[in-house]
């Protein structure tokens, strides 16, 4: 209900600020378990991708965005969830799978943090990991042109990628270093 009601609130002052310009809207799964992840140069991203992407989302989001009581419990109740970063944080690959178990779609930064520079930086492995224990798609969405006011940004779709081949077998790092650059290309593709 907090989800919907956010998202109507967002929806006209996104599209009043950044004019918003999608492309690819088509390749979004309209259900099953689906990992959404995109560059991050903005606190705005996750409320663009919440608000234009037509799936609720659950976010994974850096565990300091949940400090403040009141905040934390506005985050939890649209469903995003703490992680840890920069070491494995078991707790936030728990709450991954079994959203993905649920058929639910999974918001990731795969960068680790935001990086303002708009040059994507190396991806952690975990998205990789998550994916192929969950079994999951995954929907590469880059988003371009920084948030200037009344300035147009895009949000371009990529196509859905599945990573079949490396599901129900045990897979090296050196495979999962493969699925995370492959991911980090698709998402370069789109954006340059």
């Amino acid at each position: 209900m907090l989800y919907k009601l956010a998202r109507a609130m967002l929806y006209p002052i996104i599209y009043l600020l950044f004019w918003p310009k999608i492309e690819g809207i088509e390749n979004t799964p309209e259900s099953g378990k689906v990992i959404i992840y995109s560059n991050h140069s903005s606190v705005f991203d996750p409320m663009v991708l919440g608000t234009l992407i037509p799936r609720r989302i659950h976010f994974m989001a850096k565990e300091e965005l949940f400090k403040n009581s009141f905040f934390g419990a506005v985050l939890r109740r649209v469903g995003a969830f703490p992680v840890k970063r920069g070491k494995g944080d078991i707790s936030a690959i728990k709450n991954s799978l079994r959203i993905l178990k649920e058929d639910k779609a999974l918001g990731m930064f795969p960068e680790g943090t935001r990086n303002k520079s708009g040059e994507i930086q190396n991806f952690a492995r975990g998205i990789a990991s998550i994916a192929v224990r969950a079994k999951s798609s995954v929907l590469p969405v880059a988003i371009v042109g920084g948030y200037r006011p009344f300035r147009r940004i895009k949000v371009l779709i990529g196509d859905p990628i599945c990573y079949e081949e490396y599901h129900n077998k045990r897979i090296s790092s050196k495979e999962l270093d493969k699925i995370s650059e492959d991911m980090e290309y698709a998402l370069r593709s789109l954006m340059y």
